[in-house]
């Protein structure tokens, strides 16, 4: 058995000519939110932390989504930024 790749499987997976200013506008936007994101996030999880009155069961389901959304900010967001740098997934295949 041979193993198939993508480029043995030509038109599975079509692309599209996008302009480059597309590809960075993209990018920054992408670097707002990931800041954003990672910056307002902590800012929860700090308050929650230090503030008593906060620690209410009811607001744990807010905390687990802060860490949550902290954790997809800081990992995600400087992955999908450089990839619209270089204008192509930079991983390689088994990335």
């Amino acid at each position: 058995p041979q193993k198939m790749t993508l480029q043995d499987a030509p038109g599975v997976f079509p692309t599209v000519d996008v302009p480059d200013h597309a590809h960075y506008a993209i990018g920054v936007v992408i670097l707002i939110v990931g800041i954003t994101g990672t910056l307002g996030n902590f800012l929860v999880i700090y308050a929650f932390c230090r503030s008593r009155s906060l620690q209410t069961p009811a607001n744990i389901f807010i905390i687990n989504l802060a860490i949550s959304d902290f954790l997809m900010s800081i990992t995600q967001s400087p992955v999908f930024f450089t990839n619209s740098l270089h204008k192509r997934w930079i991983f390689g295949e088994k990335g």
